[in-house]
């Protein structure tokens, strides 16, 4: 552990084979002289984040009121324009990469390096609320607003500007090599995935850590270190029709719609007790024919009560905490679905591609730490990890192959999400960006 102290205590993150040196004029990783465990400079940045909450919180009011949902690529690639425009300001070199190829409007990417350990910061310009949606407006009252996407996730974009220009206010931001990536599809990734999320996952080479800024559970004194991946799967059935009076009967079968539900059950009773996992039929369709639109995630069914049903169709998704969990799980079920073969009935299981997971790790863990001294130093409180089980698949999942070192949720609070209430607690702005700029600064001086 290489620690420098020149004469003075040396605080800031407290974790073992942390190594703090002084660089430059910047007074990190000290005590001030009244005896505060934060630096003249961290003091500096979170002073600058106090007196500028207001011009954060109109830039996020700009941006809300540009609709963005992921279908909607012009106003995709405004949002883009306008956070590109603050990057630029920042003098970081901004990129905007096409997302024809994956049929999206595509992602800006932002870098800025300098001689520290690289850091990745994620967000996304996108949102579930698309242009036909009646929830269009940033709308105030006292500390809270509401509007589409506030908290999931403009509010974490703006966390990320709002800090760095902190840190370039206080002198810090040179000596930092950071890398932000604002994807335009995380709602609603493009196919395949390989190519949609190429961008980011190039971003992440290279990187020491990473830090996302979706709300999370939007409690202010959560973060993330692991996140469950997602993947889809579908189960069809195929059995005997004929009069309904022969249902049961050797000859006749118990029909599509009950083979379908056999398997169902199947499923809950032998797999739905693992820690961590979970699986949702989230569209069920059976009669004489059954047909599913992937694409609308809307079914067509067509039968009669008097004849056993000939067709099923069930989709739905299942998460998992880590990449062997889901290879166990998809075995699992193509045993049991194999399993309910009979002579008068025949059913397939097939996995679509999905997002990876974020699994726990050490590297995670100690990053995590490092934030929340940064926030307790800073007098915010104590910051621990939510479950997985509380955390959704998101964009920092991409990356965990890259980076050994990851957390999520860091960005603006509220409640809500993904739907017409979604509201943003206002205060969180100048907490979480002052949170986010003291962990950016004392990790820029790790050796």
């Amino acid at each position: 552990m290489k620690l420098i102290i020149a004469g003075l205590i040396s605080v800031g993150l407290g974790i073992a084979g942390l190594g703090i040196e002084e660089t430059g004029t910047l007074d990190v990783g000290r005590r001030t002289t009244d005896g505060q465990a934060i630096s003249q400079t961290e003091r500096a940045v979170a002073q600058y984040l106090d007196a500028h909450d207001a011009e954060g919180i109109a830039l996020l009011e700009r941006v809300v009121n540009i609709n963005s949902g992921t279908g909607n690529h012009d106003g995709v690639r405004e949002v883009g324009r306008v956070f590109q425009a603050e990057f630029d300001a920042l003098g970081f070199r901004t990129t905007w990469v096409d997302g024809a190829a994956f049929n999206r409007a595509g992602h800006l990417v932002a870098a800025h390096q300098g001689p520290g350990p690289k850091v990745l910061l994620i967000g996304h310009l996108d949102t579930v609320f698309e242009k036909n949606s009646p929830f269009q407006k940033f709308v105030r009252t006292g500390d809270t607003a509401k509007g589409p996407g506030v908290i999931d996730m403009k509010g974490g974009d703006v966390v990320i500007i709002q800090a760095l220009k902190a840190l370039k206010s206080a002198g810090a931001l040179d000596a930092m090599n950071i890398v932000v990536v604002m994807t335009g599809d995380e709602e609603d990734g493009g196919r395949p995935l390989s190519v949609s999320r190429k961008a980011l996952v190039d971003a992440a080479k290279g990187a020491e850590y990473a830090i996302g800024f979706e709300n999370g559970d939007s409690n202010i004194a959560h973060a993330v270190t692991a996140r469950r991946g997602i993947q889809n799967w579908e189960l069809r059935v195929k059995a005997k029709t004929g009069h309904s009076s022969q249902v049961f009967t050797a000859d006749a079968g118990n029909g599509a719609i009950f083979e379908a539900a056999k398997i169902l059950t199947a499923f809950r009773e032998k797999l739905g007790n693992e820690p961590h996992l979970t699986f949702n039929p989230g569209v069920f369709a059976g009669g004489t024919t059954a047909e599913l639109d992937s694409a609308t995630a809307t079914a067509k069914a067509f039968g009669k009560t008097n004849v056993i049903s000939a067709e099923a169709v069930v989709t739905g998704d299942m998460r998992a905490l880590t990449m062997e969990q889901f290879a166990k799980t998809r075995s699992a079920m193509e045993a049991i679905v194999k399993s309910m073969a009979s002579a008068t009935a025949t059913a397939t299981i097939t996995f679509g591609e999905g997002y990876p997971t974020l699994p726990p790790t050490p590297g995670n863990d100690a990053l995590l730490a490092v934030y929340n001294k940064a926030s307790e130093d800073l007098g915010l409180g104590t910051v621990t990890a939510v479950s997985p089980d509380r955390a959704g698949a998101a964009d920092v999942s991409f990356i965990s192959t890259e980076v050994k070192s990851a957390i999520d949720a860091v960005g603006m609070k509220g409640g809500d999400d993904h739907s017409p209430n979604e509201w943003a607690d206002l205060k969180s702005l100048s907490i979480q960006a002052k949170r986010a700029a003291v962990t950016l600064l004392r990790l820029s001086l790790r050796k």
